[in-house]
């Protein structure tokens, strides 16, 4: 068993974009702009948006934060998305999810400009990845195929499992490994929580993506012998421990990392590799600008 090291391999990859912008910046070129919003409290939402300012700061990126009350009107944040799509210094936009119940999030996601829509999120780019055109690609199944890549993990003709069909992961996920390329071409198939006999399907995988967002779901007798385990998830449980809680993924991995080739741990698997997706496609629109 390998373990997929999300940390390392961003570190590494960090790098790489920091000597990317070290060139653009010596000819002459635009210093890379990351403007996030966040709105409300949500500590888990607090904690990513600082470690994406920590990240911009190690690529030699600029970033702005904006924070604004919980108790903002949608009008108010669309006017404030309006200036940033505006700001010719600004390369690239996230709005940090999820956002309060009276702001409708769609609404919101497609108010962004789809040039600076480094998220990935906006329905011209989801119609772009799907098309299989140039595009920016949501960040976290954008960072798993990086994984993938960087471990020289063969994708092409195994069967694919992923759990979950949200619009962020699962759905966009199956997308990317189906298409014609590499990391792609696997035979992909879709769990859910209406899915019947999901156990069968699992053991069938030699790929399984887990991103439902329930603790601990995949057991040890879910998963065949060698199967490459990428976890998702991530939530804090209680534990008797000094912060009274513990981080745990979708898999629970005592039980199921004997098994695989290779698996992400949770912390340090995909998390890292999300906010690296983020970072190079905040690149890739400072370039197309």
């Amino acid at each position: 068993m390998k373990i997929l090291d999300g940390k390392a391999t961003a570190d590494l990859i960090k790098s790489e974009i920091a000597r990317e912008v070290e060139l653009i910046v010596s000819a002459g070129g635009k210093i890379p702009h990351l403007a996030a919003i966040l709105v409300g409290e949500d500590g888990a939402s607090q904690t990513y948006v600082g470690h994406k300012e920590r990240a911009c700061a190690q690529v030699g990126f600029k970033s702005t934060l904006l924070r604004f009350s919980a108790e903002i009107t949608e009008d108010f944040l669309l006017s404030e998305i309006e200036k940033i799509n505006n700001n010719p210094d600004i390369d690239g936009l996230i709005v940090q999810l999820p956002l309060p119940k009276h702001i409708d999030e769609q609404r919101v996601i497609e108010a962004i400009d789809p040039k600076k829509d480094v998220d990935g999120f906006h329905p011209v780019n989801v119609g772009k990845m799907v098309l299989g055109l140039p595009s920016f690609v949501s960040a976290t199944p954008w960072g798993i195929i990086e994984l993938l890549d960087r471990y020289n993990i063969e994708t092409s003709g195994k069967n694919c499992v992923i759990i979950g069909r949200s619009n962020i992961v699962g759905k966009p996920m199956a997308n990317l490994l189906s298409q014609k390329r590499s990391p792609g071409d696997c035979t992909v198939t879709i769990c859910h929580s209406r899915t019947k006999e999901l156990k069968e399907h699992t053991l069938n995988a030699d790929i399984i993506v887990a991103a439902l967002g329930v603790p601990e779901f995949l057991k040890g007798d879910m998963v065949k012998e060698g199967a490459v385990v990428i976890d998702v998830g991530i939530t804090r449980v209680k534990a008797d421990n000094k912060s009274g809680f513990r981080l745990v993924g979708d898999v629970l991995y005592d039980e199921v990392a004997p098994k695989c080739s290779f698996i992400t741990p949770v912390p340090g698997g995909v998390g890292p590799m999300t906010i690296i997706s983020l970072l190079k496609n905040t690149l890739k629109a400072s370039k197309n600008r």
